[in-house]
């Protein structure tokens, strides 16, 4: 009986394969070790796979299962060490792990959220293994030589590659800049150092009385470059110096010149970056020099244009250095909050605890969901870094690609603990991180437009926890999710608040000459109250300045006819389209289409329009009547005036949307005007009050150090949103009221949401596949209350097709996963998933 086989050694097992991301819409993709590595898997650093028929970057996220690893394609070259890898490998493992549970394709997720390192530069040579003849690929083959991989097709070379026959060296390229750079006067060719002169011979041949005057001056005068200078200095005419000349009197010699001054300034003050730079620069010094100039000299061999190592590109500054010794009186919780006060006040109470953990020699994150925010934080933030002994750094999309590198690599050497950034310095390779703070936690901001649509909080909260590092939720106003954190909430800053009720007029005078008792609603005014156009003429009268937040861009929401009501519809969307005055055209805000003003109604042929719900063009025309020669600015996605002379201290009006909130607020602010806050809460959105109570107290903290009169026109002046701000209470009161009305709903933070959306061109398929959702949820054991739906999105189509949604409710982050899990198959339909959506159904 022949004995079992013996179980392989460890030594003789295959290496173990490696679990690799592109960033592109795929799962992760495994490939084998690169031939003759045989180090672990080098999780968090990036390596280059060939893909498609090329090399291209991606990123270790694990370690593969093994199954048919004779048939992996190898990994090709390691950029990174894996003792400084791309990306932390419990960040790698949190995000991962989150996409898992969102069931996204791990590369969409990195690929939004790994804005750094996608595309490297490499010196790529290749040559053909010894012995090997290639002749059956191609005529123009690698060699034995080793040879620039440029001048190959990449898919030959991938051809090649796949059959092992394929050596590669890899180097990586230095960032370089040409400078023009004074070459030593010994190089100087002599041909450019040489002049030919005419001078005087010894002894004067029989020349004319006139010759005689001219040979005589060229001798005691010196050599001359040219003949008409000779005749000048010697008073003569041309024609006496060239008979001297013919006669023998003179004669052309070469001699070596003087260096150009040009050039002695190019030696004494450069390298310079351009000819122009070189030709600027002399000429500021005193030296005549144009860039043809300079050109001419540089081709006569005076200077060279040389490539030496590109200096760092710049980053922003830090703000001035600051320390505190005010006691830390924050929570020592793995999850906490910080909310109330203006943003220097939270700030200063945050300082305290990030300048510990950074002299601690820990890292710190602060995450920010857009760019007045980030701008803030680190105006706020980033001076604690110098008494720490660290550096502060920006990572987000404002930054160009060079400088986000450069960005990511002091962080990688730990140079850098204190990030602050957009979404894109999630995934930094920060050492040791002790907090994550994540900067207004609920806007909605934070949620990725596109992709994989991800919650940056939530991710947050997984990259914090992978790490062991506390998490902070800092802003304005808590998010109803954060209510049951532990934390603080600073005293709100003084809000003075004038409510103009469109439902029910007032029955007593308020605020002085405002609110008359007299008025009816039909007498309030609208889109701008009377006593809002009151409070402007005030301004315009006082030289003060004015902002009035519209709640859409364009003239109008919509044009009506007055005749049969009937509205033009975008033709791919079910949705009104907007009316824009400036460019007289109709435009879906859904997909982009447009259109001119149709002449007639199609309807009835009517030849008017009713324009209804004005837009920050309707408000702005309206306050140009009210208030002529006061100067009127416009803030929105389709017009950003410049805000300089409002900056300056000049009287005027800026009409705007949210997008006011991204300026810093007019120095002399006196009034901000609401013109219709119900816009926010007209939402089918279970979150819209709590985003309509946000905007209003990032409205009263918007000026740094006064208190403008806010003056809300609504029809619902009794909402609890507007009353805790018009009553003066902190920024907690609302947030835990919509708390305990969410437990008794399920609603977050007592349950995970996610919304499945069901589309097709068809709407009946659509209906249908919708229902094959819904019904294989229930067969995998689904309860009711964990699936709402399915129902028609509130715009029925979109974009040409017709998206049916189900929300599904679940305890938590494992039940919902269990719920997302039963969608991993085929439909009849497109079928997304958004893991914590923030539009609604």
């Amino acid at each position: 009986m022949t004995p079992p086989a013996s179980p392989p050694s460890p030594a003789a097992r295959p290496p173990v394969p490696w679990q690799v991301v592109v960033p592109l819409p795929v799962p992760a993709l495994e490939y084998a070790a690169p031939h003759g590595y045989g180090g672990a898997v080098p999780v968090g650093c990036r390596v280059l796979v060939p893909w498609r028929g090329e090399l291209t970057v991606a990123l270790v996220v694990g370690g593969g299962e093994g199954r048919g690893s004779h048939r992996l394609r190898e990994a090709v070259h390691l950029l990174d060490d894996e003792e400084g890898p791309w990306v932390p490998p419990a960040t790698v493992q949190a995000i991962t792990t989150w996409a898992r549970d969102a069931r996204l394709p791990a590369g969409l997720v990195w690929g939004d959220l790994l804005g750094v390192g996608w595309s490297v530069k490499l010196d790529h040579r290749v040559r053909a293994v010894p012995g090997a003849d290639l002749g059956a690929f191609a005529r123009h083959v690698p060699t034995s030589t080793w040879t620039d991989a440029a001048g190959f097709a990449p898919a030959l070379l991938d051809a090649v590659r796949e059959q092992g026959l394929l050596e590669e060296a890899f180097r990586p390229v230095t960032r370089t800049r040409g400078m023009v750079r004074a070459r030593p006067l010994s190089v100087v060719p002599a041909a450019a150092r040489t002049v030919t002169v005419l001078r005087a011979a010894p002894e004067a041949p029989s020349l004319t009385p006139k010759g005689q005057v001219a040979w005589a001056w060229l001798e005691q005068h010196g050599p001359q470059d040219t003949l008409s200078g000779w005749a000048r200095g010697a008073g003569v005419s041309a024609g006496v110096v060239t008979n001297v000349l013919n006669a023998g009197g003179a004669q052309y010699v070469p001699e070596e010149a003087p260096p150009p001054p040009a050039w002695t300034w190019l030696r004494d003050n450069g390298p310079v970056e351009s000819l122009s730079a070189w030709a600027n620069g002399a000429a500021a010094g005193g030296v005549p020099l144009s860039p043809t100039l300079a050109a001419g000299l540089a081709a006569r061999g005076w200077a060279d244009t040389v490539q030496e190592p590109a200096p760092p590109p710049p980053l922003p500054e830090p703000a001035p250095p600051w320390t505190t010794s005010d006691p830390d009186r924050l929570p020592e919780a793995p999850a906490w909050r910080l909310h109330g006060g203006r943003p220097t006040s939270r700030f200063r109470t945050l300082g305290p605890r990030v300048a510990r953990l950074l002299s601690q020699g820990r890292g710190v994150l602060v995450l920010a969901p857009d760019h007045a925010t980030l701008r803030r934080a680190w105006e706020g933030l980033s001076g604690l870094a110098a008494g720490a002994g660290t550096r502060a750094v920006q990572v987000s999309g404002a930054l160009g690609e060079v400088q986000r590198d450069h960005a990511w690599n002091l962080i990688r050497l730990g140079e850098a603990r204190l990030v602050i950034g957009s979404y894109l310095a999630l995934t930094a390779p920060l050492p040791d991180p002790a907090l994550v703070i994540v900067l207004e936690e609920g806007s909605d901001a934070y949620k990725l437009p596109a992709g994989s649509h991800a919650f940056i909080p939530d991710v947050a909260a997984r990259v914090a926890a992978a790490h062991d590092a506390a998490l902070a939720l800092v802003g304005s106003a808590p998010a109803a999710e954060s209510v049951p954190l532990p934390g603080a909430v600073l005293p709100p800053p003084r809000a003075r608040v004038h409510v103009v009720d469109y439902a029910h007029p007032p029955e007593q005078p308020e605020l002085g000459p405002l609110s008359s008792v007299h008025l009816t609603p039909g007498d309030l005014g609208y889109p701008l109250s009377h006593d809002l156009a009151r409070l402007l003429r005030q301004v315009q009268e006082r030289g003060r300045q004015a902002a009035l937040l519209a709640p859409r861009r364009g003239y109008s929401a919509l044009l009506r006819c007055p005749s049969c009501e009937h509205t033009p519809q975008c033709c791919n969307c079910d949705v009104p389209l907007r009316f824009h005055q400036e460019t007289r055209q109709l435009t879906c805000h859904q997909c982009g289409y447009h259109q001119a003003i149709p002449d007639r109604c199609d309807e009835c042929g009517e030849r008017m329009w009713k324009a209804r719900g004005p837009g920050t063009e309707w408000i702005a025309a309206e306050v140009a009547k009210l208030t002529p020669g006061l100067p009127v600015y416009r803030c929105d996605r389709d017009r950003q005036d410049d805000l300089a002379p409002l900056h300056a201290g000049e009287s005027g009006v800026v009409v705007g949307t949210q997008l006011l909130l991204a300026q810093d607020a007019p120095p002399n602010l006196a009034l901000i005007g609401v013109t219709l806050a119900d816009t926010w809460l007209n939402v089918s959105d279970f979150r819209a009050s709590e985003r309509y109570h946000r905007l209003l107290r990032q409205l009263a903290e918007w000026h740094p150090d006064r208190a403008p009169l806010i003056v809300v026109q609504t029809f619902q002046a009794d909402h609890p949103a507007l009353k805790v701000l018009v009553e003066g209470r902190d920024a907690l009161a609302y947030p835990a009221a919509e708390e305990r009305a969410r437990a008794a709903l399920g609603y977050p933070p007592h349950a995970r949401l996610a919304q499945v959306e069901v589309a097709a061109r068809d709407p009946q398929k659509a209906k249908i596949a919708a229902q094959e959702v819904f019904d294989a949820l229930h067969g995998a054991g689904a309860t009711a209350a964990e699936v709402l739906g399915p129902a028609p999105s509130p715009v029925a189509r979109l974009r040409g097709v017709y998206p049916y949604h189900l929300l599904l409710r679940a305890r938590d982050d494992t039940r919902l996963a269990q719920l997302l899990a039963t969608l991993d198959r085929s439909w009849k339909a497109r079928v997304r998933v958004d893991v914590n959506p923030r539009g609604g159904l």
